[in-house]
């Protein structure tokens, strides 16, 4: 198979992660950077073409695909674009700002003739596939709840996210993979209500906290939360980084961190009925809570996974070429478009969103 070719729209902080990681992939070539900020390209690597201008890298033979990494509002604009040009495209996350957007997107690639995906290289990181894993295996029996969460300490947005315009944001920058995780570890199951709490907490302009409860109709509850101003001194627990927990009628899952540490808890014995024994604690005495007895408590080993975001290329090579489907398919992240504007429009009115 003959080395695709790819060149890259933005040289952003995205767009700095695909030099890297492009450059280093057999079966792809990367051709160049074009950025509506010249000084952008002040540091694209030695023997890559820095283009004048997005329209001289749509125009360049030597070019096969057209990676877009640039500001969320440009995405629609710049997919029509390429799409015209007669250029296969992969789109950064979010793919574009709302439906309408997204649907004469896939109408012009399609009219076009184009090969259309989205990076949503996150289906990747290892503590998701720990735990789609552990779903998928049903090791927990019948599971009920699940959780993902990141934290941080920062609280301001970065470079362009802090504006509403440019398609700014935690809901567009971190939110739009959290919800595909979640939908992509089930994608069977259809969501039935979506309730949400969307607040700028230190941001003035776009949201840096977020709670979505998603509640499924093979009865699992899944919750997203994230808060770039959400505070603990917990570092033995990797507060500041990833969180999963996933409850089932057979035990528990949970992993912690970008690189992921976690277990499968259970007890030795699920009881029928709670005794009547009390345990004293010092806010008084309880029957189903406090500390468990010794040797009732017994810990797994998670599923060990062996996942990194270059497998989103080496799965796009073999997908360009017709050997396999692409990782990212539209009608998916349409989908997850949708959660997100029922996700607005339930922190909006502050009630539930009756969804699938």
């Amino acid at each position: 198979m003959e080395d695709i070719r790819i060149a890259v729209i933005g040289h952003g902080f995205m767009g700095h992660e695909h030099e890297t990681m492009l450059s280093q992939m057999e079966g792809i070539r990367l051709i160049g950077f074009s950025d509506r900020d010249p000084k952008q390209l002040d540091d694209v690597k030695e023997g890559l073409k820095r283009y004048e201008s997005n329209e001289a890298l749509l125009a360049d033979p030597e070019v096969d695909v057209v990676l877009i990494a640039a500001n969320n509002n440009q995405h629609h604009d710049l997919v029509i674009q390429a799409a015209r040009a007669g250029k296969d495209i992969i789109c950064e996350k979010p793919v574009a700002m709302s439906l309408e957007e997204l649907d004469d997107m896939v109408r012009v690639t399609n009219e076009c003739g184009v090969k259309f995906t989205v990076h949503h290289q996150r289906r990747l990181d290892q503590d998701f596939r720990i735990m789609k894993e552990i779903f998928d295996q049903k090791a927990l029996g019948d599971v009920y709840m699940m959780k993902n969460s990141l934290y941080g300490f920062n609280g301001n947005m970065h470079d362009w996210h802090v504006y509403i315009s440019e398609g700014g944001g935690m809901l567009y920058d971190w939110g739009v993979h959290l919800i595909d995780q979640i939908l992509f570890m089930m994608p069977e199951a259809k969501i039935t209500s979506i309730y949400a709490d969307v607040r700028n907490v230190i941001n003035f302009e776009v949201d840096d906290y977020f709670k979505i409860l998603l509640r499924f109709d093979n009865q699992v509850m899944a919750e997203v939360e994230l808060g770039t101003y959400l505070l603990a001194d917990k570092p033995q627990d990797k507060w500041f980084e990833r969180h999963w927990i996933m409850g089932g009628n057979k035990g528990t899952a949970y992993v912690d961190g970008f690189e992921p540490e976690g277990r499968i808890v259970r007890t030795t014995e699920l009881l029928t009925n709670v005794s009547g024994s009390r345990t004293m604690t010092a806010a008084g005495p309880t029957r189903s809570f406090g500390p468990p007895a010794p040797g009732k408590i017994v810990t797994e080993d998670v599923p060990k996974v062996n996942t990194c975001h270059r497998d989103y290329f080496e799965n796009y090579k073999k997908a360009y070429y017709g050997e396999e489907d692409f990782l990212v398919k539209i009608p998916e992240t349409r989908r997850v478009l949708a959660v997100m504007d029922a996700v607005r429009k339930s922190a909006k009115t502050g009630k539930s969103v009756d969804f699938e």
